[in-house]
């Protein structure tokens, strides 16, 4: 009897193991993951006005582009300081990307035009 109950805990371990295995390794990838933007910070999101502040703890100049949600680019900047207007922009959803000192950073922002 004991027998029956036994097989499928050790076939659930077999299968689990290995899988759990797999998801820490993914941990650890994102966890050192070299190609992230220190102190990076976009504000405001969603943004009302005809500015919002891109931060970041490198200081360095940043590439800016600005996707609709259809994939064409509606905005290229290059940034000197963190302030960007986005005045030409109506409202929608957005997808920004970002570059400084040759590290991409992608999100998701909304403009709202009052």
């Amino acid at each position: 009897m004991k027998k029956k109950y036994l097989t499928p805990i050790v076939g659930l371990l077999l299968f689990a193991i290995p899988s759990m295995a797999a998801a820490q390794d993914i941990q650890n990838v994102s966890e050192n993951n070299v190609d992230v933007i220190d102190g990076f910070s976009i504000f405001p999101n969603p943004a009302t006005g005809d500015k919002i502040h891109v931060k970041s703890n490198i200081g360095h100049t940043k590439q800016i582009k600005i996707y609709d949600v259809l994939g064409k680019q509606r905005l290229f900047k290059v940034l000197v300081g963190e302030e960007l207007d986005i005045s030409s922009l109506n409202s929608g959803v957005y997808y920004i990307e970002i570059t400084e000192h040759k590290i991409t950073k992608s999100l998701k922002f909304i403009v709202v035009n009052e």
